[in-house]
C-alpha cells in the first residue's frame, strides 16, 4: 500500500530536489506536510502530481517544485513575519509555519477561508492564521512583514503590497506575461524595492492583480 508519507518522499525526490533546492527547512516541511489535505476532495488522488491542481475558481496549487523555489529565493528565516497572498486551501502557509516565526494568509474566496482554517488546525499550524479580505490590500494592520509570498501570478503590483515590508523584507511572485511568466525576488534596500530574476515559472493570475485592459477600436 502506497502512504501519504512514501507519496511526500517520493514528491521531494522526484520534484523538489532535481530542482536544486537543497535547504533542509524546506525538505522538511514538504515531508511533514500531508498535502491532501489542501486540495479539494475530489483531487486527493493526484495531490502529489507533477503539475498544478485546480482549487476551483479558476484558482490552482502550484506544483511543489515551483513552491519549494519561491521559499529557497526568498531564504526563509525562523524569526520571520510572513504575509502569503492567495493561498488557497493552505498548503504553502502550512508549510511557511514550519519553517517561519509567524504566518498571515489572505484569502477573498469565503469557501477557501474557510477550507484554509480547518485545514490548517488539522495540522496543528498553530502559528498561522487566515484573515479574509481583497488579496490586493495585504494585511496592513497585520504587518509589517519581512516577507510576502503571492501565492500565484501577477500582471500588476499594487503599491499597497510593498508597503507593509519592513527594511530588507523581501517578496516573490510569478509575473505573468501571456503564457510565459516568470518569479521574481524583491527586496526592500534603503526604502526602495529592488528586483531580480529568480526562474521562470506559469500560473493562473490572481483576482485584483490583472493588468487594465485599455479598450481599442
Amino acid at each position: 500500500m502506497v502512504t501519504s508519507h512514501s507519496l511526500r518522499t517520493m514528491m521531494v525526490d522526484t520534484q523538489v530536489r532535481p530542482s536544486d533546492v537543497t535547504k533542509f527547512p524546506i525538505i522538511k516541511a514538504m515531508l511533514d506536510t500531508p498535502r491532501e489535505a489542501f486540495v479539494p476532495n475530489a483531487q486527493t488522488s493526484v495531490a502529489y502530481m507533477d503539475a498544478p491542481i485546480p482549487l476551483g475558481s479558476g484558482r490552482e496549487l502550484m506544483e511543489a517544485r515551483t513552491l519549494a523555489k519561491m521559499l529557497d529565493a526568498l531564504d526563509i528565516q525562523v524569526t520571520d513575519e510572513v504575509l502569503i497572498v492567495g493561498g488557497g486551501l493552505g498548503y504553502s502557509a502550512a508549510i511557511l509555519a514550519q519553517m517561519a516565526q509567524s504566518v498571515v494568509m489572505v484569502e477573498e474566496d469565503e469557501a477557501m477561508v474557510h477550507d484554509a482554517e480547518a485545514a490548517l488546525t488539522s495540522v496543528e499550524a498553530d502559528n498561522a492564521v487566515v484573515l479574509a479580505g481583497p488579496l490586493a490590500e495585504g494585511a496592513a494592520k497585520a504587518g509589517p512583514f519581512d516577507v510576502i509570498m503571492i501565492d500565484g501570478a501577477i500582471e500588476t503590483l499594487p503599491t499597497a503590497l510593498p508597503a507593509q515590508l519592513r527594511e530588507g523584507g523581501r517578496i516573490a511572485a510569478i509575473f505573468q506575461k501571456g503564457a510565459l511568466g516568470e518569479v521574481r525576488v524583491g527586496q526592500v534596500v534603503d526604502g526602495h524595492l529592488a528586483w531580480r530574476f529568480a526562474f521562470n515559472a506559469s500560473a493562473p493570475v490572481l483576482p485584483g492583480f490583472a493588468a487594465n485592459r485599455e479598450f481599442q477600436l
